[in-house]
């Protein structure tokens, strides 16, 4: 999204046990929108460490279904169809976050939320629909990609399609035009 919006950037890894964070966070009693926030800024923060200069951005997304649970990357085809099983004909929320550091510090944030409508699934669909996007689909959190065949699982999204692909674009757009990286 950054290369297509015209951002000049380098990807850094920024090499963060995801599981041990949300562990912390979920002890903590962060929500999902703060759990979003934290990984993202817990990224930035681990990549300025390493001694990078400029801005620092991380991003992170977290699914939150209707029960409150948060889901995580399926790490099976198996998983994957239960994910798609407890979202089937409910509305779940996905939180995107945006952080910059500066040196040692945070400067920017963002948070947006995207409630996602997906529709009843039958059997036959989950698994058809795994045929086609497993194992593509496994490093997404929610199992799917909605640039691809995973728009097919919704009957209705309400929020921005930069936040649902995972990054809240524009405000970070409107937040590096007032640092002068981007033209305004």
């Amino acid at each position: 999204m950054l290369t297509d919006a015209g951002v000049p950037h380098e990807a850094v890894a920024a090499m963060v046990d995801e599981d041990a964070a949300k562990a912390t966070f979920a002890a903590q009693g962060l929500s999902a929108r703060d759990t979003a926030d934290a990984l993202a800024e817990l990224k930035a923060s681990k990549v300025a460490a390493l001694g990078a200069p400029g801005l620092i951005l991380g991003c992170d997304s977290v699914v939150a279904l209707h029960d409150g649970r948060l889901l995580d990357k399926p790490v099976s085809r198996a998983e994957a169809a239960e994910h798609l099983t407890a979202m089937s004909g409910q509305v779940h929320e996905l939180w995107s976050a945006a952080v910059i550091v500066e040196g040692t510090r945070p400067v920017w944030r963002h948070v947006e939320r995207a409630r996602m409508h997906v529709r009843p699934l039958s059997p036959t669909f989950i698994e058809t629909y795994l045929d086609v996007e497993w194992p593509a689909i496994s490093g997404c959190v929610g199992c799917y990609r909605i640039e691809g065949p995973g728009v097919q699982l919704f009957s209705r999204v309400e929020g921005s399609h930069f936040t649902v692909l995972g990054l809240p674009l524009l405000p970070l757009l409107g937040y590096l035009r007032t640092r002068g990286v981007m033209t305004s």
